[in-house]
């Protein structure tokens, strides 16, 4: 189990990121037209997976937004946005921020992400949502890089995150 902090206090989630090295776990999450999509849907481009709580917060949208930016100049590389919000109301966010060069996704239905990947919160004000955390796999779909930001209210290290790829 690993713990961070949410304004100051501990707050626990269920699990710990994957090791880097290892093979990404598999994963069912809902995009915006409702279709399932798993990690193999990916395979062949480096993926930058940007997990957090909710995209109506402002520092998850900061997050979505600066990948957004960062994401138009990376080559065979995808940027996934994943948080627990419904599939609509990401895509409402996407859409009036003009969000284009990330795929947003959702765990509404399926826990199989926060389970393998160790992000569900599980106590706390935040309980049953996403902690923050970034996870950058290869072409190959093995991790090459992770973050689990500390303090739930901070912003991930972009520039550690860009620098593996």
């Amino acid at each position: 189990m690993d713990q961070v902090t949410f304004k100051g206090s501990s707050v626990k989630i269920k699990g710990t990121l994957p090791a880097v090295g290892t093979k990404a776990p598999d994963f069912k999450l809902t995009a915006g037209d409702l279709s399932t999509k798993q990690l193999a849907d990916f395979l062949g481009k480096r993926v930058i997976l940007n997990i957090f709580p909710s995209i109506d917060t402002g520092t998850c949208a900061a997050s979505v937004r600066a990948f957004n930016q960062k994401a138009s100049s990376l080559d065979n590389t995808t940027v996934v946005c994943i948080s627990r919000d419904l599939p609509f109301a990401q895509g409402r966010f996407c859409a009036a921020e003009g969000i284009e060069n990330v795929v947003v996704l959702s765990e509404y239905k399926d826990s199989s992400f926060s389970d393998a990947y160790g992000v569900k919160f599980i106590d706390g004000p935040l309980e049953g949502l996403l902690s923050r955390a970034v996870v950058v796999l290869n072409e190959n779909n093995e991790i090459i890089y992770t973050e689990q930001v500390s303090e739930v209210t901070e912003e991930p290290n972009y520039d550690a995150a860009l620098a593996v790829l």
